[in-house]
């Protein structure tokens, strides 16, 4: 009799060739911006081999800048990179200290 494996990949990122997770939809953003890119200019009236040039140039400077993300950041880096710009280098203090410590009781309301 066979044995199947069901839900294998229950719980696992997306990953294809290596991408892992977000960087796989900046992936495809990136390669269909570019195809967008290219097909406006063409209509445009640009010429065909400068429309090649930049289709071929904005491609393989999508895929190596996006390899080169995932392997130096691994697979949360991007949310790691977005947390770290949102978060505050220091914190100011205006305030004078007392009025930091200052108690104000609160009462219950029935």
């Amino acid at each position: 009799m066979n044995t199947y494996n069901i839900n294998k990949g229950i719980g696992r990122t997306v990953e294809f060739k290596g991408l892992k997770a977000q960087y796989l939809f900046l992936f495809a953003g990136g390669l269909l911006a570019t195809l967008v890119l290219v097909m406006i200019l063409y209509m445009v009236g640009v010429n065909s081999y400068i429309c090649l040039f930049l289709g071929a140039g904005g491609a393989s400077l999508i895929v190596w800048q996006t390899f080169t993300l995932n392997k130096k950041h691994g697979e949360h880096g991007l949310m790691k990179i977005a947390a770290r710009k949102r978060h505050p280098r220091y914190i100011i203090c205006r305030k004078p200290v007392h009025r930091y410590l200052k108690f104000t009781p609160k009462y219950n309301a029935v």
